[in-house]
């Protein structure tokens, strides 16, 4: 009988005790706790996109590209990215084509105002001729390797490049020089 009180008075202790440490962990005080802001990732802060869209119709002549891009500036001076590129064009009654592929991008500005680029591109060419020309389809890989240079106010660049690998004869662009604006937000 002594047991069995006893056990009893340990048991309402204990109950007691456990009880007084959760009215203690309810009664603390509630102080706001704020959380934290997200912080923008130090990658994200250094990327830049743009890229360019075009259009040009008339004339039964039409041609649409779009060619979207990304850099990461590693630094104020250097700037690292890629881009993809697809185009449609068609010459009515004479032929159509379509060309996609990608190219990486290397952007020097030795001082603020000038632009050097670099510029490897992989293009696929897909062609395909009116049967009254009696030219068989055309279906090849591109390669162009671009030189650039170009005056730079902010995020815009004006400026040519010139297409060191062009090849007359088997070629998407009709000469190796070729002017461009690139802007980048």
């Amino acid at each position: 009988m002594i047991i069995n009180s006893s056990k009893k008075n340990i048991r309402f202790y204990l109950f007691l005790v456990l009880f007084s440490f959760s009215l203690n962990g309810l009664s603390q005080d509630s102080v706001s706790v704020q959380k934290p802001e997200r912080v923008k990732s130090e990658f994200w802060k250094k990327v830049q996109i743009g890229g360019g869209l075009g259009l040009n119709v008339g004339g039964g002549f039409t041609d649409i590209t779009v060619a979207p891009s990304a850099i990461y500036n590693l630094n104020k001076y250097v700037s690292l990215g890629v881009g993809l590129q697809g185009s449609y064009v068609s010459v009515k009654d004479n032929y159509n084509s379509f060309i996609y592929g990608g190219s990486l991008i290397g952007l020097i500005n030795p001082i603020e105002q000038i632009q050097l680029s670099v510029e490897l591109e992989q293009l696929k060419v897909n062609t395909r001729f009116d049967p009254f020309f009696q030219i068989p389809s055309r279906h090849f890989w591109n390669t162009g390797l671009f030189l650039g240079a170009g005056y730079r106010a902010n995020n815009i660049t004006i400026g040519a490049r010139y297409n060191v690998l062009f090849n007359e004869d088997d070629n998407v662009y009709s000469n190796a020089f070729m002017p461009f604006i690139r802007i980048y937000f």
